[in-house]
């Protein structure tokens, strides 16, 4: 699970620096539902980092709402998952 988080999170970090990059230099975007996608499969923390740092998407309301949603909508899922779920260690013998 852990590699797979890095992985993610890897990933949303190059898909946003590449969209900005094509957004330059106006290319071929990466389309919005793909980003939102990566962020909600895992990659949001670093996706919205990345998005504030060079300043990709922070105009837009569906990133800068949507992803801060979709991190508190994680957290609500793993805790719930620690606390009844796959990865509670306590219920195991």
């Amino acid at each position: 699970m852990f590699y797979y988080f890095i992985a993610i999170n890897v990933m949303a970090i190059t898909i946003t620096i590449t969209d900005k990059l094509k957004a330059i230099h106006n290319k071929w975007r990466i389309p919005e539902n793909t980003l939102l996608l990566v962020s909600a499969l895992g990659g949001s923390p670093c996706m919205l980092i990345t998005m504030l740092i060079i300043r990709h998407k922070t105009r837009k309301l569906k990133f800068m709402l949507g992803i801060p949603i979709i991190i508190v909508l994680q957290c609500i899922i793993a805790y719930f998952l620690f606390k009844y779920g796959i990865f509670n260690l306590s219920m195991q013998s």
